[in-house]
């Protein structure tokens, strides 16, 4: 049983009081961010809303749902209604969204309560969450190191075990990066299987929200919950479209492959040794260990660097200071502030991405680069499914590194992009991946390594993860 469901249980049970357990929690809530930083707003007033609805509706009889009580921290990027969702931007300090996004009506729909909003990369654009208009998110286990990002403050929140669940969302690796920096479990679902009504989009083919937990069950439960088909979303894909859910019952016959590309980069040491060790231990449980190719993986990060900035220059081109979010005060005229709102808005990072984005999209460029690039995601895409028809599951590390100490990279992108080389990969295929702590580096800070399944394999994904946390603990 996991985190969440064990909560559940004692406020069900009795054990714990909702009232009492809040009147503590909320004052942690506010410790944990004067350490961290991982919170753009904690939403009091919600919290306790719902803690009324809650104990009213268990004095009445009625039974509770999946997460009656549990606390849930919301990235900054996934609209709750009456709150900020400000992407952790200054062009978005004072919007308030009328609506909740889809995934925030199932969890308030189940009895969770939303008690914060998490602090991010602007508009999702960094691995590090040090480009945050709110200032950096520090990692809990060592905070002068960063927490992964662009999910860095819901990684945060559920590695300080004050709270058990939080949402993000993935694009590039943004929760499976910071998952594996911070030491939880991120799922990265297939693409189209929770609804993206209420995301606020970077780019709009490789965004997808899911969980970060303390451990498989929890996210396992979080992803029942918010998965599934949604008529508010057109890249919602149908329920009858989804196979027949598989759940793992052992490791013996799995078939587990390893990407030769992947070990051609550069690991850290300690990484490469817990990667060894759990191949050793898969093997030794029944588990058949094959070696696969991705041919076009060195391409990865380029492809995607290419596709998801000309899809951001895109979609933030909406963000203009006319219809909400920040405006310029004394233009003297409509371009002038188009311009000085964007750029008083738009951090360095968002504005990088958002000149490359608008160069692969223009006129004499777009056929060399982002045609290109979209011709590579296929060819990508292929090699997974070629991978698929050979194993079940395929296991890489989840990052090259373990956390690096913030200001390390900032002053160098590519190395920053290049955290991201294990993950990026994923969404360019649509595919899911999970990341699941496996043993600590020299300096005892978490390693995580990432598991990929074909479409829909979550459920399967989700097994293996929590059978690697039985291993992790022997």
């Amino acid at each position: 049983m996991g985190a969440a469901a064990k909560l559940r249980r004692r406020f069900e049970e009795g054990e714990a009081g909702l009232g009492s357990y809040y009147d503590r929690l909320l004052p942690e809530l506010e410790r944990i961010q004067r350490d961290l930083n991982c919170f753009t707003s904690i939403t009091i007033g919600l919290a306790h809303q719902t803690i009324e609805r809650l104990e009213k509706k268990a004095a009445s009889g009625q039974p509770g749902g999946k997460l009656f009580g549990v606390p849930v921290v919301v990235k900054d990027n996934i609209c709750v209604s009456g709150h900020p969702t400000t992407c952790s931007s200054r062009i978005l300090q004072n919007f308030t969204p009328p609506y909740d996004a889809t995934v925030i009506t199932k969890l308030l729909a189940e009895d969770a309560v939303i008690v914060a909003k998490s602090n991010m990369d602007e508009f999702g654009m960094g691995s590090s969450n040090e480009n945050s208009a709110q200032g950096a998110v520090r990692n809990p286990r060592d905070p002068a190191r960063a927490p992964g990002g662009s999910s860095g403050g819901s990684a945060a929140a559920v590695a300080t075990g004050v709270v058990p669940i939080a949402l993000g969302s993935d694009t590039g690796g943004s929760i499976r990066q910071p998952s594996a920096f911070c030491g939880v479990v991120g799922l990265k679902p297939t693409y189209g299987t929770v609804s993206r009504y209420g995301l606020v989009a970077f780019a709009s083919s490789l965004d997808q929200i899911g969980p970060l937990a303390a451990d498989a069950d929890t996210a396992r439960l979080v992803f029942d919950i918010i998965s599934g088909h949604d008529p508010k979303d057109t890249t919602s894909i149908p329920q009858e479209s989804y196979p027949s859910r598989t759940d793992l019952k052992e490791f013996k016959g799995l078939r587990i492959g390893i990407p030769r590309e992947y070990f051609e980069n550069d690991i850290q040491p300690e990484i490469a040794a817990a990667i060894a060790d759990l191949k050793e231990r898969l093997a030794d449980s029944g588990c058949r260990i094959i070696e696969v190719s991705l041919p076009n993986a060195r391409h990865a990060i380029a492809t995607y660097y290419t596709i998801a900035d000309a899809e951001a220059s895109s979609n933030l081109a909406r963000f203009d200071g006319v219809k909400f979010g920040h405006r310029t005060a004394g233009a003297s005229n409509l371009a002038e502030m188009y311009t000085t709102t964007r750029s008083e808005g738009f951090g360095a990072e968002v504005k990088r991405r958002i000149m490359l984005g608008t160069y692969v999209l223009s006129s004499g460029y777009y056929d060399a680069y982002y045609r290109k690039a979209q011709q590579v995601r296929r060819l990508i895409s292929q090699d997974f499914e070629r991978a698929f028809q050979q194993t079940d599951l395929l296991l890489s590390p989840s990052t090259p590194t373990t956390a690096f100490k913030l200001g390390e990279k900032v002053d160098d992108p590519l190395a920053m992009y290049l955290s991201d080389i294990f993950t990026v990969s994923v969404n360019l295929a649509g595919i899911p991946a999970i990341s699941v702590p496996y043993g600590r580096d020299g300096e005892g800070l978490p390693i995580g390594v990432q598991f990929i399944g074909p479409r829909f394999s979550e459920y399967q994904l989700l097994e293996v993860a929590s059978q690697v946390e039985q291993l992790n603990d022997a």
